[in-house]
């Protein structure tokens, strides 16, 4: 049996905790959109609001009247985790309230993916890379 005083099992703490919350870096780009509706005002004006866990990331610039819109904005977070969820919220500007079109989420993980998120109508296409911190 081995047996631990309290100032080596806080030591032991010390060590094992960071490992469980390694930081990384995330960055979101290459976001468009294809087939995005219409609604009673026109064609759609899209953009994109993003989110990693608890923070927003910010949002994308307006693109007007198109149902296939790129966005050439890109996106960091430095306090990124592995398995954090990404979420993407795609919305229509109007003139009084704004529609949300669809929600993307995903659990990032290490590397660089590309993903396709159908949405009631249209899809959103996104790539992202998460880098662990050295």
């Amino acid at each position: 049996m081995v047996a631990f005083t309290s100032s080596s099992l806080s030591v032991i703490l010390l060590v094992l905790i960071p490992l469980s919350a390694v930081q990384a870096q995330l960055k979101l780009f290459n976001l468009r959109a294809t087939g995005l509706p219409a609604d009673i005002l026109g064609i759609t004006d899209g953009y994109v609001e993003v989110y990693c866990g608890p923070a927003y990331l910010g949002k994308t610039s307006v693109r007007h009247n198109t149902v296939n819109p790129w966005w050439e904005e890109e996106f960091f977070y430095f306090n990124a985790q592995a398995y954090d969820v990404l979420r993407l919220e795609v919305h229509d500007k109007d003139f009084l309230f704004d529609d949300l079109l669809g929600t993307c989420q995903r659990a990032i993980k290490v590397g660089t993916h590309k993903h396709d998120c159908y949405l009631k109508k249209g899809a959103l296409h996104y790539s992202y890379t998460l880098e662990q911190a050295v």
